[in-house]
Formats: C-alpha cells, structure tokens, sequence
C-alpha cells in the first residue's frame, strides 16, 4: 500500500481514473456526459466510464472499474452508489473519488466534497487522499448510518407501485401511513459497560456526521473512531415528528455530549422484539445486532484542507 502523500501525488501526476456512474436516476443520467467530459478536460485518463441503469448492476461496474487498476475511482450518485462504492474499496490501494448526484449526498457533507459537481470535480484535480472510518454490521461496512423502526419497516412495506409512480416521495407517504399504527420498540444499546435504554419509534447508529442532509450533531464526523446512537423522539408518535423537525433544524448547534447521543466505539442493540433493520437505506436483517468501527478503512479525496487524522 502506497502512503496516502504517495497515492495523492500519484493521482495528480498520472490521473490515472475510472468513472461509474448510477445513471438510473434522472440527474445521473443527465449528468453523466458532462461529469465525463469535464475529467477529460481536467487531464484525467479513463481507464473506462460506466454509465450503469440498471441498480443490480451497479456493484458489478464498480468491481469491474477497480479491477483495471486506478488510483482513483470515481463513483458518481447517491449516498447508496457512495456504499456500495465504499464497501469495494475498503483496505484497497485505490481512492474513492465523489462526485455527489444524490438527494442528501450525506457522506459527501460528512467528507466537505462540494455538492456542485465543477467543484467536486476541482476536488479531484487539487485534494488530497485521506482516510476515514467504516462502520461494521457483522461482516458489512456501511458509510453512514443504521436505521432500526419506521425507517426500515418504511423502506420495507413501501408498495413498488407506489415508488414507481411518485419516485422518493413514497417513503414519506408511507411513513405517514405507518405512523399511525406503528408499534414503539424497548431498544436496549450495550455499550463499554453500561446499559441505555429507549422507548422510541425509531433509533439510528450513525458513523458519519450528516442525516437526510442535515447535520446531526456540529462534532459528528467520520474520521473520529465513534459511533453515534441516538433516539428520535420517545412513546408518543408526534414525538417522533417533533424530534424529525428539531434534528433537523438544530443540528448543527448540538454536540456529541448533548442528550441524547451516544458516543461510543462498539454497541450491542437488542430489542423488545425482532425489529428490521435498514443499512444505508438498504435492508441487512433484524435485531439483536452488534455494530462496531472498521477505522481508517476507506481512502478517499478530500478538499486540500481537509483534517486527517
């Protein structure tokens, strides 16, 4: 494994890159052709572009683009494209490189990449490698977060009809649906020798700092070796629109010590009773579950002055 100086040096000197882009989306597809032509101009060689439509062929693109053999791949989509990307690339001597054409694009704010897509490119061009951390669920690593309650009973019930009609204006509507008779779950979180217990709707472990492109907390980060869990309101389901509302709108004035958060290292999350549990934003399985940290996992580039640590 080269340095991260090393590979940084590498990339500006040889701009060697591939480009997989989630095409899928309407903005992916839409922007694909101008995401290509500007790394041309920017003097990078595409080993290959993959403009990928269809998802199950997504991870497919991406192993096949790192297996040519870049130091950069440059993974263009959403937060899940981001994942799957991350996932591939971990302990590997190659940079993930973001070009941010999601919705909330979460970790690319937890990272600094710019959302607008001439700056990340500039990015690409004059950053520099770092390193941050992965979170593990089992054997699986994830970017950003872990959903247990509405958030994966939604991403689990949401008719496909329905998603094909209205797009990503499903998943509300069908928590709004569900809301209204949505069980609460006792959840218990084990973590370096104490116990925490919660009465909530909804609980999320997260290992970057953002969440439907607000800031959780103005100290949450990926590259601190912490887990963050927390509750999102209590028993009363109007809590749990409150507490949506407030995160939201005061995220970036809290901090790790505030209630409710957790930071800690490692978990054990059980619940009152075998609950589904959502991988950013993809099914994994159900509770009990162990979630832990795989540090300095992923090489990515940042902004130049982006903290390394």
């Amino acid at each position: 494994m080269r340095t991260k100086p090393e590979l940084s040096a590498t990339i500006r000197r040889e701009r060697r890159a591939a480009l997989v882009v989630n095409a899928h989306s309407r903005r992916g597809r839409r922007l694909y052709e101008g995401a290509r032509d500007r790394l041309t101009s920017a003097g990078f060689t595409l080993l290959a572009a993959y403009p990928v439509e269809r998802p199950a062929e997504l991870e497919q693109s991406l192993a096949a683009a790192a297996d040519l053999g870049p130091d950069l791949l440059i993974a263009g989509g959403g937060d899940g494209t981001i994942s799957t990307a991350a996932r591939l690339l971990a302990h590997r001597d190659i940079a993930l490189g973001l070009l941010p054409l999601g919705t909330t694009n979460n970790f690319a704010r937890t990272v600094g990449v710019p959302l607008h897509l001439d700056e990340a490119v500039a990015v690409l061009v004059d950053g520099k490698v770092i390193d941050v951390d992965l979170g593990l669920v089992g054997s699986m690593r994830f970017t950003n977060h872990i959903g247990v309650g509405l958030s994966a009973d939604v991403m689990l019930r949401t008719p496909p009809r329905l998603k094909r009609a209205t797009g990503r204006l499903a998943y509300p509507v069908t928590a709004l649906t569900l809301l209204t008779r949505h069980r609460p779950l006792r959840a218990v979180v084990r973590a370096e020798g104490r116990e925490h217990e919660f009465v909530t709707h909804q609980l999320y472990v997260a290992n970057g700092g953002f969440h439907a492109g607000r800031p959780i907390t103005a100290d949450a980060d990926a590259d601190d070796r912490l887990l963050v869990a927390y509750p999102v309101g209590g028993r009363p389901r109007r809590e749990l629109l409150r507490d949506t509302a407030r995160n939201a709108a005061t995220g970036h004035r809290r901090t790790l010590g505030d209630e409710p958060f957790l930071a800690v290292r490692q978990l054990w999350l059980e619940t009152d009773r075998p609950a589904p549990v959502e991988v950013d934003g993809e099914l994994y399985g159900e509770t009990p579950i162990r979630i832990g940290l795989d540090p300095n996992a992923l090489r990515i580039m940042a902004p130049a002055h982006t903290l390394d640590r």
